[in-house]
């Protein structure tokens, strides 16, 4: 007779087989990676206490009732009802359904929520518990950019200071993340003050529109390659996120004029605006977003648009607190556009001015821009095919507080618009650079006695084939001041131009990078390390083949605050890194011989006495320097970076 028998006792009791009646069951489980955050509660052993049927040699287990047979508004109401986010937390490591419930409830649907609004005794850590600091920065990238990751970071990070900044750079075909993610975090992170988005073709104005209505907290905005949003989408951010400072859009073929005409009016706090290839952004967009009287934008990029001379002019009109601003690859606008923003006289505060790929930089234009803006202090302009010698003398001459200039792949400017820049630019210019000038030449000018440039400190000439020695000797005369001088891929340069400069530097040479000038020989470096040893503390020769080791013995002989040398494919061998090394003064810390073909096994110990001071050490296409002698060094200078 079958008797029923309630067993409760002290063993572990395990039956044979899997726990799970039907297979498919198995798949309700979460299979989640360390990075989810998830709060899992410490587990002990469990002990079973159920009833089971005998009858006769066999006994049956008796089935038992499951939770998850309940509907999801059961579950719904009983998730609702936990003390606090960790119990969530745990609930939803349980099944995908299960975090599905728990990561779509909102703040306002938690029963703590309800009962602090009743009874008012609710306790500060509860009150950070359910709404967050936004302390917490969590990235996605790949494969990992799915909506159960999202889901399970907004119900994880709920109850662990909130989640602050937030990116997601997707490229999952096969998953990715859609608006079912977005609304996980805009259910769970009402804290979130960044959010960046990048490559996702699935999610769309749906899941902005999530965001915006339940992240009232954000401050930035990042939208890259996101063809499916929308100006809707881009809407409902503008009136519900008015903390919004800075917009980026980039690559959205579906936002235009309506959507920045509708953050220039809502977000009053907006300070920088960037925007880039996008196609159906116009002159309205822009008009729009800088005219409107309630954002003080200070930072403006505007990039691969379809605007014309009217986005501009607007902006040298109303742009009073723009401090930064940058025009990339903009056809449409000529002269005529940099010739009224100029003289809109409205770009008072501009301190940072950008000019890239703009064929509307003229002469005229730039003229203007320097006459228009009083407070530029760094002007940066890239392949200008129209700008000349004669408008960068009159742009030098009217910027009065201009400090830094670079011009980079313009081909109209010689050594005239060089060296007059040099005599018309005010008392502040500290810093000019001239990159890739293929028009340059060098001319054998007799300049009359005029007053130095005594406020040059960093000279920069870079893969300028024209320019050579006579250059070199008069920017010495103008330019007494020099601490930091680049001189890179300049083959005209010898040592006949260089020694000059190096007599008229009264204030000492502090970095000096002569890389690529392969004419430069031992003597420029003897001569540099005799007159300037006291102050030179960086030195790279890379690729100057007539650098041998009576180089290395000058500066281990004159140089007291060396700290980087590179001589890179040069002609030194394991005499010059032995007369480093027995230097008492020198005390490198980065040292690069990288495609010494002359440097050997030899060199092991001086390499280890060096190493007292060194940090990093470059040994890279070394070919007579061994694989052992590599692994003895790292072996011994543990402290230091060494690349082989």
């Amino acid at each position: 007779m079958s008797k029923l028998i309630g067993f409760a006792g002290d063993d572990d009791f395990c039956l044979r087989g899997s726990i799970y009646k039907n297979p498919k069951e198995q798949s309700l489980f979460l299979s989640l990676d360390n990075h989810v955050d998830l709060y899992f509660p410490s587990r002990k052993r469990s002990r079973i206490s159920a009833p089971f049927v005998f009858s006769g040699e066999r006994f049956e287990q008796k089935k038992q009732a499951s939770i998850d047979v309940l509907p999801d508004e059961c579950l719904f109401e009983i998730f609702r009802h936990l003390p606090g986010g960790e119990e969530r937390s745990a609930c939803s490591c349980v099944s995908k359904r299960w975090l599905s419930l728990v990561s779509n409830m909102s703040r306002d649907e938690l029963c703590g929520k309800n009962e602090e609004k009743n009874v008012e005794v609710k306790s500060e850590a509860d009150n950070q518990e359910i709404e967050g600091d936004g302390y917490l920065s969590r990235s996605l990238e790949g494969k990992k950019t799915t909506d159960v990751r999202l889901a399970a970071i907004a119900v994880g990070t709920a109850g662990r200071g909130g989640l602050g900044k937030l990116a997601i750079r997707g490229n999952n075909s096969n998953c990715g993340v859609t608006s079912v993610g977005l609304r996980a975090i805009s259910r769970g992170c009402p804290s979130l003050k960044a959010l960046s988005l990048w490559n996702l073709p699935l999610v769309g104005d749906e899941g902005l529109l999530e965001i915006a209505n339940g992240c009232h907290m954000l401050e930035k905005l990042d939208l890259c390659g996101c063809p499916a949003i929308s100006d809707k989408g881009l809407l409902a951010v503008a009136m519900n996120c008015p903390n919004l400072t800075d917009l980026t859009i980039e690559s959205c073929s579906n936002i235009g004029n309506e959507g920045l005409q509708a953050v220039g009016r809502c977000c009053t706090n907006l300070r920088s605006i960037s925007i880039k290839n996008c196609p159906i952004v116009g002159d309205q967009g822009i008009v729009g977003l800088v005219s409107s009287g309630t954002c003080a934008l200070t930072k403006v990029k505007l990039q691969s648009l379809n605007i014309t001379d009217a986005s501009l002019a607007v902006i040298g009109h109303y742009g009073k607190t723009v401090t930064d601003l940058v025009l990339t690859s903009l056809p449409n606008v000529s002269e005529r556009g940099f010739w009224v923003m100029g003289n809109g006289h409205g770009l008072q505060m501009l301190k940072s001015f950008t000019v890239i790929s703009c064929l509307g930089m003229t002469d005229a234009g730039l003229e203007a821009v320097g006459k228009g803006c009083p407070s530029l202090r760094q002007f940066r302009l890239c392949k200008s095919a129209l700008l000349s010698d004669c408008g960068l003398v009159s742009f030098v001459k009217a910027a009065g507080s201009l400090e830094s200039l670079l011009l980079e792949e313009c081909h109209r400017i010689t050594q005239l618009g060089l060296f007059g820049s040099l005599l018309k630019c005010g008392a502040q210019l500290k810093t000019l650079s001239l990159v890739s000038c293929l028009g340059y030449r060098d001319l054998n000018l007799a300049l009359p006695q005029l007053s130095p440039c005594e406020s040059l400190r960093t000279l920069c000439i870079r893969n300028c084939p024209g320019f050579g020695d006579s250059s070199l000797a008069l920017l010495g005369k103008l330019c007494p001041q020099l601490q930091h001088l680049e001189l890179s891929g300049l083959q005209g340069v010898t040592d006949a131009g260089f020694i000059p400069l190096l007599e008229s530097s009264g204030a000492g040479l502090v970095n000096v990078n002569l890389s690529g000038c392969v004419n430069v020989s031992d003597k420029v470096v003897s001569e540099l390390t005799v007159q300037h040893g006291w102050t030179l503390e960086v030195l790279n020769v890379d690729g100057c083949g007539k650098i041998t080791d009576a180089s290395l013995a000058a500066i281990a002989e004159n140089c007291f605050l060396l700290s980087e040398l590179d001589v890179s494919k040069c002609a030194v061998s394991d005499c010059g890194i032995a007369a480093l090394s027995r230097s008492k003064q020198l005390n490198l810390q980065v040292f690069s011989a990288s495609g010494c073909s002359m440097i050997s096994d030899r060199s092991l110990p001086a390499f280890v006495k060096m190493g007292r001071t060194l940090q990093g050490l470059n040994l890279q296409h070394c070919n007579a320097i061994s694989t052992t002698t590599v692994d003895l060094l790292v072996e011994r200078l543990w402290r230091c970076d060494i690349l082989s």
